[in-house]
C-alpha cells in the first residue's frame, strides 16, 4: 500500500505515521529523515540540498523531487511506503505522479488529519520541551510528574519562543494557504481520506485503518 499523510502543525501526524508504518509493515519516507540521510551519504541531490540549507535558503522543488525519486527507487519502497512531508505543493504532486507511474506504482490514498484551529493553537501553546533530552510534554494533555522537570532526565522544561498564539496562528495560515491546492488536487482524484484528529490517539488510528482498508 502506497500512502501519503498530511496534517497541520500539532495535528499528531508524526505519532500516527510512526504507528501506521508498524501496523502495515511499510516504509516511512519522511522528508526530514531523507534530507539528513542524503546529506550524510553525500548523494548528488543531498549535496545540492546542503548548498541551499547552508545559505539559509529554501531547497528548490527540483532538488526535493530528485531526492524523493532517489528514495523511491530504493528496494525497501517496493513493498509499500508512507510519504510524510512530501509533496508540499501541486508541482511536487505532479512530479510524484509521474515518478510513480514510471516505476509502475501509484498512490492508494492520502490521509488528511483534520483538527479545529483552536485545538491546534491550544496544543502548540501548551507544549513544553526538555532543554536536555528534547522530550515533549503538555500543560494539559501530558504533564510531567513534577512541574517544570523532565520525567526522563530531570532537565528543565521550557516553552519554545515560537509556541505563542501569534506565531502558531501564522504557521497555520501558511500551512492552510499552501496545502489547500494540494488537498483539492488529491480530492479530484478521489484519494483524500479526511480523518478527525480531535480524538483519542488510538481512535484516530482506528479511523485511519478503517478508511484506507475499506
Amino acid at each position: 500500500m502506497n500512502l501519503l499523510i498530511m496534517g497541520p502543525p500539532g495535528a499528531g501526524k508524526g505519532t500516527q505515521a510512526e504507528e501506521l508504518v508498524k501496523r502495515l509493515g511499510i516504509t516511512h519516507i519522511s522528508t526530514g529523515d531523507m534530507f539528513r540521510s542524503a546529506i550524510k551519504e553525500g548523494t548528488e541531490m543531498g549535496l545540492k540540498a546542503k548548498e541551499y540549507m547552508d545559505k539559509g535558503e529554501l531547497v528548490p522543488d527540483y532538488v526535493v523531487v530528485g531526492m524523493v525519486k532517489e528514495r523511491l527507487f530504493q528496494s525497501d519502497s517496493v513493498c509499500g511506503f508512507l510519504l510524510d512531508g512530501f509533496p508540499r505543493n501541486v508541482v511536487q504532486a505532479e512530479e510524484l505522479d509521474e515518478t510513480l507511474k514510471s516505476i509502475g506504482l501509484s498512490l492508494n490514498g492520502v490521509i488528511n488529519i483534520v483538527v479545529p484551529r483552536e485545538k491546534l493553537v491550544e496544543r502548540a501553546t501548551g507544549r513544553r520541551i526538555c532543554r536536555t533530552c528534547g522530550a515533549s510534554y503538555h500543560v494539559s494533555f501530558k504533564k510531567p510528574r513534577e512541574e517544570g522537570i523532565c520525567d526522563n532526565c530531570g532537565g528543565e522544561l521550557y516553552q519554545r519562543s515560537d509556541d505563542n498564539e501569534t506565531a502558531v496562528n501564522n504557521r497555520l495560515y501558511i500551512y492552510e494557504a499552501s496545502t489547500k491546492p494540494l488537498i483539492d488536487y488529491y480530492t479530484t482524484r478521489g484519494l483524500i481520506r479526511n480523518i478527525d484528529g480531535d480524538q483519542d490517539i488510538d481512535k484516530v488510528m482506528e479511523d485511519i485503518l478503517k478508511n484506507i482498508c475499506s
